[in-house]
């Protein structure tokens, strides 16, 4: 039998405050914490959009807002802003996740990184296809990608919810799935759903990104010394045709994870920046976006519409077959192993949690789609999907658990 390989211990650091915090410990307590908020904020939206109120909750969200003046003004409405705006500093603190994973975390070593990776491209394979199939290249085609991503704010709160049940390797693992998971997505945003790339803007954004990487090597450590260009580069970005957010995923990458001059410039950022993206942003996203208009013929629409099975169908089977198919082969080729606490059965309940794809989701079929219609069936498609799978792994986790040991 072969020995398994010692493997690194995560290194806690200190936050600003002074305390000892191992950061992914921090990172899911708020990712836990903020899905409260994301799961208030969808209902409140829900709940709006089907009151007497209903006309209140699109004028709010169609209102539009003009930033700057003249030749250098942005006008779009309060949505837009919300998904384009708000949400590249939701996907810069990504970025920063990934980095950090990548450089000091579960990913920084092919040996850790390569069955998580495995499952990951499992899990966002295997949903397009189920997609597509359903589907079968009729209306709604186009949003092959929206069962393809996991949330991590809302399996963060569901184990959470399971405490002593699932252990840190459960946690360890889930997490750097839905790392590779979001680098997959990221992709795809990037290069499926852009339109008319203007070469002359995107050079420009480019520059901004060198003149970061030129900054970083004279040893500029104060992030405020960073944000005038950082807006420079998200409005090239924005006008290039890219969808900006992917700028904010580009400046998470390129911040430094180790320490500069003696900061710890990622860690500071992430415990700064994150609590509000998480309790701010994504619950704004979600208030502005979920807010799907259920009464009339709408859910017979829905029940009715291929794209809203193939987007229920991506999350809970695809997800399910595709992330656990992928572990299980991984493991059997010696690809990796799973991480300490893990047991091989518990692979089914992480890949089922892996089917909650609400936030990128929704973000997404906002991208896919240019109807009302398509993006209000891809909406249930994403509740209905997210909800299964989310009760389906947590009832397969629970099954699967044993008792915690009480001391005598």
């Amino acid at each position: 039998m072969l020995k398994r390989p010692a493997r690194k211990a995560r290194r806690a650091t200190k936050d600003p405050r002074g305390e000892i915090v191992d950061p992914l410990t921090d990172f899911l307590k708020d990712e836990a914490s903020s899905g409260v908020f994301l799961l208030a904020a969808t209902v409140i939206a829900l709940v709006w959009a089907n009151s007497p109120a209903s006309e209140a909750y699109d004028s709010l969200w169609e209102t539009t807002l003009t930033i700057g003046a003249g030749d250098f003004a942005l006008s779009d409405d309060l949505r837009h802003w919300v998904n384009d705006g708000l949400m590249a500093v939701f996907f810069f603190v990504v970025g920063l996740e990934i980095k950090r994973e990548m450089v000091t975390g579960e990913l920084n070593s092919r040996a850790a990184a390569a069955l998580p990776a495995v499952a990951a491209v499992g899990g966002t394979v295997v949903p397009a296809l189920v997609f597509v199939v359903i589907v079968a290249g009729g209306e709604g085609a186009s949003g092959w990608a929206v069962a393809m991503a996991t949330d991590i704010a809302f399996v963060a709160g569901v184990l959470a919810l399971l405490g002593d049940r699932v252990s840190s390797g459960v946690k360890l693992f889930l997490l750097a799935v839905a790392v590779v998971d979001d680098i997959i997505a990221i992709t795809i945003i990037a290069g499926v759903y852009t339109e008319g790339i203007s070469v002359a803007w995107m050079l420009g954004a480019l520059a901004g990104l060198a003149a970061v990487a030129a900054m970083r090597r004279l040893g500029v450590a104060h992030p405020l010394a960073y944000v005038p260009l950082a807006l420079a580069i998200w409005i090239a970005t924005y006008e290039s045709g890219v969808h900006a957010t992917i700028a904010g995923v580009a400046l998470g990458l390129m911040t430094p994870a180790r320490p500069v001059g003696g900061r710890e410039v990622l860690r500071e950022l992430e415990h700064r920046i994150h609590p509000f993206t998480g309790f701010v942003i994504v619950p704004l996203f979600a208030l502005a976006n979920a807010g799907v208009a259920l009464g009339g013929d709408a859910l017979a629409d829905a029940a009715s519409s291929r794209l809203t099975w193939a987007i229920v169908a991506g999350l809970v089977i695809g997800k399910l077959v595709g992330i656990a198919a992928a572990t299980l082969g991984g493991l059997q080729a010696g690809v990796g192993e799973l991480p300490e606490g893990m047991r091989v059965t518990q692979t089914w309940g992480v890949a089922a949690l892996g089917g909650i794809g609400f936030t990128v989701s929704l973000f997404i079929a906002q991208l896919a789609f240019d109807t009302p219609a398509l993006q209000d069936q891809a909406k249930v498609g994403v509740f209905a999907g997210s909800l299964v799978s989310g009760l389906l792994g947590a009832g397969i986790l629970i099954a699967l658990s044993r008792p915690p040991t009480r001391p005598t």
